[in-house]
């Protein structure tokens, strides 16, 4: 009775967050049979590299032929953030070996918020954690297939699926600037792009990376540094001071 409360419980937990992965995964399968894949590269993408934001970079990646270094740069920069989740993600809570490999596979953003977002009197068990983890993957791979399906058949030339990455991180970066309101962050974000593009247009994206990166692990390590750029308004100022704040959010 436990093992199915706990399903429930997981299943319950996931939904209002996990359908929000379904208009996404419509929008990345789209985007795959638009592009000129064949429908089921849709599933192998998102169970090989399973990671939103990567797999449609991903689709940019193979199209523009970019070589191993490029796209391993810019793998770990869209994904580092996983490096921390990884640290206070409870997968400690799964007893087989199996089930722990799973679980750090599966780690996404939905499923470390869903956990996360658990109240105190709640108790989270490992069956829970992978009926999250799990349910999230399935509606992503679901929906991916159903919008590849739904591509390969209207008419080629449809523009716009590969818009909804870029809507996604805009949301997301409107949302992290009205929480420290540091107006140097996206000017810095703008300047590496920039100068990306003035070294090598072609791998625009991979220098800028590097460069605002670079940057956020100065700011972090020196805090004279970061007070010195700070360009932060009063009521960014009031929300919270200090890079550890505005700049982790801008990650």
């Amino acid at each position: 009775m436990d093992t199915k409360n706990d399903i429930a419980a997981g299943i319950r937990q996931t939904l209002p967050v996990g359908m929000g992965l379904v208009p996404l995964g419509l929008a990345f399968g789209l985007l795959v049979a638009q592009t000129g894949f064949a429908w089921w590269w849709a599933p192998i993408f998102s169970v090989i590299v399973y990671a939103g934001s990567m797999e449609f970079l991903a689709v940019g990646l193979v199209m523009a032929h970019t070589g191993l270094i490029g796209a391993a740069v810019t793998s770990f920069m869209v994904n580092f953030r996983h490096i921390f989740y990884g640290l206070t993600f409870p997968r400690h809570l799964v007893r087989s070996r199996l089930g722990r490999a799973y679980s750090t596979y599966a780690l996404t953003d939905e499923s470390y918020a869903i956990v996360s977002a658990t109240g105190p009197a709640e108790k989270i068990t490992g069956v829970r954690l992978l009926t999250i983890q799990l349910l999230c993957q399935v509606l992503w791979v679901g929906s991916g297939i159903v919008g590849a399906v739904t591509g390969a058949a209207l008419p080629e030339g449809i523009k716009g699926a590969e818009f909804a990455l870029v809507a996604l991180f805009a949301v997301l970066a409107m949302d992290a600037f009205e929480t420290s309101r540091d107006w140097s962050l996206p000017i810095s974000a703008i300047a590496c792009t920039l100068l990306g593009w003035l070294v090598n247009p072609g791998q625009m994206l991979v220098i800028g990376l590097v460069l605002y990166f670079a940057l956020l692990l100065v700011r972090v390590w020196s805090p004279k540094v970061d007070n010195a750029l700070r360009m932060a308004s009063a009521s960014g100022r009031r929300a919270g001071s200090g890079f550890g704040e505005s700049a982790g959010d801008a990650r």
